[in-house]
């Protein structure tokens, strides 16, 4: 069973129910353990999901990232050392204030662009990355299926990348 830790850090006007951000993180799971066939059962895993102001995301980015700003969703995946199994993924950031902002300044629905920063923050602490390009298309592409399958819009049509 998959278990998914939310912590309410701060408060805002709208977020997704706990549900909403177990079944997002869920579908990323799911559909990342139908992309590597050597993956272990994708719930028997553990992650945390934190939503955080932007003062709390900044100085995570700041400590982090070097990058003095706040950002949508930071991913901390987990380091065990050898020979400790347990099912930990690791932990996802995410932004209340910069998700609503994003939303608004892309003409998304808030709740869409909530499940695209689960997904993304998911497939991130499974590995995933879009430094080079080929792996930038290989997550979108991902990410697409999955928030199309959850009955959400194409989260890349005609804007800019995410920013983080």
């Amino acid at each position: 069973m998959l278990t998914v830790d939310i912590q309410h850090a701060c408060s805002a006007e709208t977020l997704p129910s706990d549900e909403e951000i177990h079944s997002w993180a869920l579908a990323a799971l799911t559909a990342a353990q139908g992309e590597d066939s050597q993956s272990e059962n994708a719930s028997d895993k553990e992650l945390s999901v934190r939503i955080v102001d932007a003062e709390e995301i900044q100085q995570l980015n700041r400590q982090y990232r070097d990058k003095d700003k706040p950002t949508n969703v930071l991913s901390f995946p987990c380091e065990l050392p050898p020979g400790v199994d347990v099912p930990l993924l690791g932990d996802l950031v995410i932004c209340a204030q910069v998700v609503r902002d994003e939303a608004i300044a892309q003409q998304k629905l808030e709740m869409s662009h909530w499940a695209h920063m689960v997904v993304h923050g998911t497939l991130h602490l499974l590995g995933y990355d879009h430094i080079e390009d080929a792996e930038a298309e290989e997550m979108e592409s991902l990410e697409s299926k999955i928030l199309h399958t959850l009955g959400f819009p194409e989260p890349y049509a005609e804007r800019e990348p995410l920013e983080h």
